[in-house]
């Protein structure tokens, strides 16, 4: 079986593809990792991130061994990525990684903003995660006053909206929700609520892919 769960920044979707993960005990890759890592792998090595030639290579041969998670987690981190995202050859080279991990004989859950629509359309649920902007600029917020972010709230509802911009008008697997996904809004839900409506919807999936 394979679980794609879509969606916007600081929407819950990390959360919910972790918690599922573990219902259905199936491994699971946020993919937006994998982008936050080549950013900061391109910023480290003093990468112009508007050089699609350099910045494919850093994806290449990237080494996620190499980073902490704290490092992919900050602001400017990103940013980064939803730069380096829009690179047509930064996406390919990253493609295979993911294709792979979907399509392993166990099974998988991904969680992204293309898996859906681009990694795995064939997957047997899809879920678009999301929440209205202002609180997802709060959530993340506090997320970033925790690691010492002086960020006001306004400039990261700000920044978020600008993500948003970027990530759906790319000319290359731009994040949309697939037509046949479900939206799961987190807006004015708990954890565990959002977490039981994302399993009734791929339960519900599941069930629909039994009768066909």
């Amino acid at each position: 079986m394979i679980i794609a769960i879509d969606g916007t920044t600081a929407s819950g979707k990390g959360t919910i593809s972790k918690r599922l993960s573990a219902h259905y005990g199936l491994p699971h890759m946020d993919t937006g990792r994998l982008y936050r890592a080549t950013g900061v792998a391109a910023l480290r090595a003093g990468v112009d991130l508007t050089d699609p030639d350099a910045v494919a290579h850093v994806a290449r041969h990237l080494d996620l061994a190499s980073f902490d998670e704290a490092d992919l987690r900050t602001a400017d981190a990103g940013k980064a990525a939803s730069v380096v995202a829009a690179i047509p050859d930064v996406r390919q080279a990253l493609f295979e990684l993911q294709r792979a991990f979907a399509t392993q004989p166990i099974g998988a859950l991904l969680d992204g903003r293309d898996i859906g629509t681009v990694i795995a359309p064939e997957a047997d649920a899809k879920l678009w995660v999301d929440a209205r902007v202002e609180v997802r600029g709060e959530r993340r917020w506090k997320e970033l006053q925790g690691q010492g972010s002086d960020l006001t709230l306004e400039e990261v509802i700000e920044q978020l909206r600008a993500r948003d911009q970027r990530d759906q008008s790319r000319k290359d697997a731009p994040a949309e929700m697939a037509a046949d996904a479900v939206l799961i809004d987190t807006s004015d839900l708990t954890i565990e609520a959002a977490v039981e409506k994302a399993i009734a919807a791929v339960e519900a999936a599941i069930a629909r892919g039994n009768r066909a």
